[in-house]
C-alpha cells in the first residue's frame, strides 16, 4: 500500500506565464502538485479561466507581429544562445522533473537531453526554412516558393515528459517564426514556468512564449479560441480523438499523438541476454510511463522459456527508490490514483513477479512485473498500461508475431530482436507502426528526424519535430514574379501560359 502525507501549511504556487511575467490565477480553482517519491504534496497549481487563456493568447498575438519579421540570422542566433543555457543548466531541470514526475536523475537528464537535441536542430533554422526557385519559368516570368509562419500555435503536453515534449513543439515553432502559448500537465507544471524564465533570459521576446495551467476549461479554450491557428497535442488516445476533432471543428490544424501498445518481437535467434536486458530497460525506464515503452514481449518458439528466466534474473538487481537517490533506477509513478490503476492489471494472467511487493511504504511505488501468457482480448495485453508492467506473449511463428502486431489498434513503435538480416528487413517493411527498431527497443528518432505513430497513436497528417514540425508549424507560398518592360504589357483574357 501506498499513502498520501498530509501537505505542509504553506504551499508552493505556480503561476501562469503571460506577456514574459509571472502572473497568479484568479479562477480560485487549483490542483495539488506531489513529490511522487513521499507522497507529499510540495505545491499547488491555479488552473485558468478562459479570460486568462485569451490574456496569454492576446500577448502571443501582438508579440507575433514584431517576431515574425526577426531575421533568421538572429533568430538563430537566440537558439544558439537558449541551446547553451538549457545545456548549462540540465541538472537543475533534472531535479525540478524528479521532484515532480518521481523519474530517477539520470532518466530525468536524459530527458532534456533529447529535448536539447531538437533545439540543436532548430538551430539550423537558416537552411531548414530554405525553398525553391525557377527562373524563367515562363518567358521573363520567375516562379518561387516561401514558407511563413502561421501566428499564434499552442501545445498541450503530458505528464511523463514535462520537458522534452514542449521543446519537441515550442521550439520548431518558434524558430519557424511563430508564437506559442503552452498548456503542460497540471500534474508537474514547473518545468513549464523554468523553460519560461530560461527563455526570457536568453533574449527571447515577451509574449512568444506563454504557460497556462489548467485543466479541461483551459484545454477547450485553446481549442475554441479564434487567433490559435495549430495545435500541437500529446497524450493518451481518446484525448487526441477529442484533441482533434475539436481544433479541427474550429479550423485549426491539429498534430494530436496518441498512446501506444508497442510490442517487441524476440526471435529464437536472438542474443538472450542483449534482447533480457533491453526489455527490462525498455518496459522498467521511466517506471514505464512512456508511449515508447515496451509493454508486450512477444516471443517466437523456443525462446520463450530462457528469456523470461534472463528476465527475472534481472528484475531484482532493478533498484525502485526516490528518483532523487543516485543509486536509484527506477521512481514511483505519477500519482497514488494511477500507481493503483496499473497495480489492478496484476489480478489478471500469470503474474511471475508481483510489483506490489517489497516496495517503499511511502510514495507511489510500484516495483516491475512481469505477467506470463497473455493473449489478445484480456484486459493487461489490450490497454495501454502506462507502467512498469511487461506482459509476455508468446506466439509459435514469426508470421503470428507481426500479425499481433499489426492487428493492434495503436502503430506508435515496434521492435525486432533477431540475428537474420533479412528478416530484420522484412520486418520493417511488414510492419504497421511509425517508429520501428531493429535491435533497437525504443526506437526514437534522432532530432533530424520526425517522431510519430500510424492508426490510433496519431491523428492528423504530421509527426511531431524533424521536418515534418517544421512543415506543420509553416504553410507554402509560391510567387510568380514578372519585371517587364511597359512596353510589352497588354490586355489578355485568356489563361496563364508556360509556353
Amino acid at each position: 500500500m501506498t499513502e498520501t502525507i498530509e501537505a505542509p501549511a504553506t504551499l508552493r504556487q505556480i503561476n501562469h506565464w503571460i506577456g514574459g511575467h509571472s502572473v497568479a490565477g484568479t479562477s480560485g480553482r487549483k490542483g495539488p502538485v506531489y513529490n511522487p517519491a513521499t507522497g507529499r504534496q510540495s505545491g499547488e497549481v491555479g488552473f485558468a479561466t478562459v479570460e486568462e487563456v485569451d490574456a496569454a493568447v492576446q500577448a502571443a498575438k501582438a508579440a507575433f507581429v514584431t517576431w515574425r519579421e526577426v531575421s533568421l540570422a538572429k533568430r538563430a542566433e537566440l537558439f544558439f544562445r537558449i541551446r547553451e543555457l538549457v545545456h548549462e543548466r540540465r541538472d537543475e531541470m533534472a531535479r525540478i522533473l524528479t521532484s515532480e514526475h518521481g523519474k530517477v536523475l539520470s532518466d530525468a537528464t536524459g530527458e532534456v537531453t533529447r529535448g536539447l537535441e531538437v533545439i540543436e536542430f532548430c538551430c539550423g533554422l537558416p537552411t531548414l526554412l530554405k525553398s525553391e526557385f525557377s527562373e524563367q519559368a515562363s518567358t521573363g516570368i520567375d516562379v518561387y516558393s516561401i514558407r511563413q509562419p502561421l501566428g499564434v500555435v499552442a501545445g498541450i503536453t503530458p505528464f511523463n515528459f514535462p520537458a522534452m515534449v514542449p521543446m519537441w513543439m515550442w521550439a520548431p515553432a518558434i524558430a519557424c517564426g511563430n508564437t506559442f502559448v503552452l498548456k503542460p500537465s497540471e500534474k508537474d507544471p514547473s518545468a513549464s514556468v523554468w523553460t519560461a524564465e530560461l527563455l526570457k533570459e536568453a533574449g527571447l521576446p515577451d509574449g512568444v512564449f506563454n504557460v497556462v495551467h489548467g485543466d479541461k476549461v483551459a484545454v477547450d479554450a485553446v481549442l475554441e479560441h479564434p487567433d490559435i491557428a495549430a495545435v500541437s497535442f500529446v497524450g493518451s488516445t481518446p484525448i487526441a480523438r477529442y484533441v482533434y476533432e475539436k481544433a479541427t471543428a474550429n479550423g485549426k490544424r491539429c498534430q494530436a499523438l496518441g498512446g501506444a501498445k508497442n510490442h517487441m518481437i524476440v526471435l529464437p535467434d536472438a542474443d538472450i541476454d542483449m534482447a533480457a536486458d533491453a526489455a527490462v530497460s525498455a518496459a522498467y525506464g521511466s517506471a514505464g510511463e512512456r508511449c515508447m515503452a515496451v509493454s508486450m514481449l512477444v516471443a517466437v518458439g523456443a525462446v520463450a522459456d530462457p528469456l523470461i528466466e534472463a528476465i527475472k534474473e534481472r528484475i531484482p538487481k532493478v533498484k525502485v527508490g526516490d528518483g532523487l537517490d543516485p543509486s536509484s533506477e527506477m521512481g514511483p509513478l505519477i500519482t497514488r490514483e494511477h500507481r493503483e490503476k496499473v497495480a489492478s492489471y496484476l489480478d489478471e494472467g500469470k503474474v511471475l513477479v508481483d510489483g506490489r511487493e517489497n516496495c517503499p511504504d511511502q510514495g507511489f511505488f510500484l516495483a516491475p512485473s512481469l505477467i506470463d501468457d497473455l493473449k489478445p482480448g484480456m484486459r493487461a495485453y489490450e490497454d495501454e498500461i502506462f507502467g512498469p508492467v511487461l506482459g509476455v506473449t508468446r506466439v509459435a511463428t514469426y508470421d503470428e508475431a507481426v500479425r499481433l502486431v499489426n492487428e493492434s489498434p495503436y502503430g506508435n513503435g515496434t521492435a525486432i530482436f533477431t540475428r537474420d538480416g533479412g528478416v530484420a528487413r522484412q520486418f520493417q517493411f511488414d510492419a504497421q507502426a511509425g517508429m520501428v527498431g531493429i535491435n533497437v527497443p525504443i526506437p526514437v528518432p534522432v532530432a533530424y528526424y520526425s517522431f510519430g505513430g500510424w492508426k490510433g497513436s496519431l491523428f492528423g497528417d504530421r509527426h511531431i519535430y524533424g521536418p515534418e514540425g517544421i512543415d506543420f508549424y509553416t504553410r507554402g507560398k509560391v510567387v510568380t514574379s514578372r519585371w517587364p518592360d511597359p512596353a510589352t504589357s497588354k490586355v489578355d483574357l485568356g489563361f496563364p501560359q508556360t509556353r
